[in-house]
């Protein structure tokens, strides 16, 4: 049991550490993000909203990041997963429909990709053990 908790750990730690690599780059450098994901520029009112975005990504990652031995809350779970889910999502849009795409776009779509499938594993791991506590005597 330690062991899928520990592996629950490095998930979400994985999953904060690529919101907040995200982030930064979003809040430092804009244009970069823009250029390698979507390939093309962002206005100034994008920009602006991208480093909001950033900001909300760093707070994200602040709020989901693992503390303690215990292994990490079932809500830092669902936050990560869900922003990864939609991510994913709107980015494989994006790459199907050819409206913006960049040399990161697809590697960007793998990514989050992956992080669902470890994080939705770290959250029916959690369910599991759960309900066999519920059961025992």
């Amino acid at each position: 049991m330690l062991k899928g908790m520990e592996i629950a750990r490095w998930t979400v730690l994985a999953a904060a550490i690529e919101a907040a690599a995200t982030g930064l780059v979003l809040f430092a450098r804009p244009s970069w993000f823009a250029r390698l994901v979507f390939g093309s520029e962002f206005s100034d009112a994008g920009s602006a909203l991208g480093r909001l975005t950033a900001i909300a990504l760093l707070g994200l990652t602040l709020a989901t990041w693992p503390s303690g031995a215990v292994g990490p809350l079932p809500s830092s779970v669902r936050a990560l997963m869900t922003y990864n889910v939609l991510a994913a999502i709107y980015l494989l849009y994006l790459a199907i429909g050819h409206q913006l795409t960049g040399i990161l776009l697809w590697p960007a779509i793998a990514l989050h990709a992956i992080l669902v499938i470890f994080l939705g594993h770290a959250w029916l791991a959690k369910r599991d053990r759960e309900s066999a506590e519920d059961f025992s005597i």
